[in-house]
């Protein structure tokens, strides 16, 4: 349990530093830029999955 405690403290630390350098908007606009393209990617199969083939 203690372990988990020191690795979420060390991301903590490295997400901290990340945004007081301004680097937090820039890796936000590439989440959302991925979000969209795993969203399409989804959709796509999705709808190719469910074609019968004969």
């Amino acid at each position: 349990m203690l372990s988990y405690a020191v690795i979420f403290l060390v991301i903590a630390l490295i997400a901290g530093a990340l945004g007081f350098f301004g680097v937090a908007g820039t890796a936000a606009w590439i989440a959302k830029v991925l979000f969209l393209v795993f969203l399409v990617l989804f959709v796509v199969s999705l709808i190719s999955g469910r074609r019968s083939v004969p």
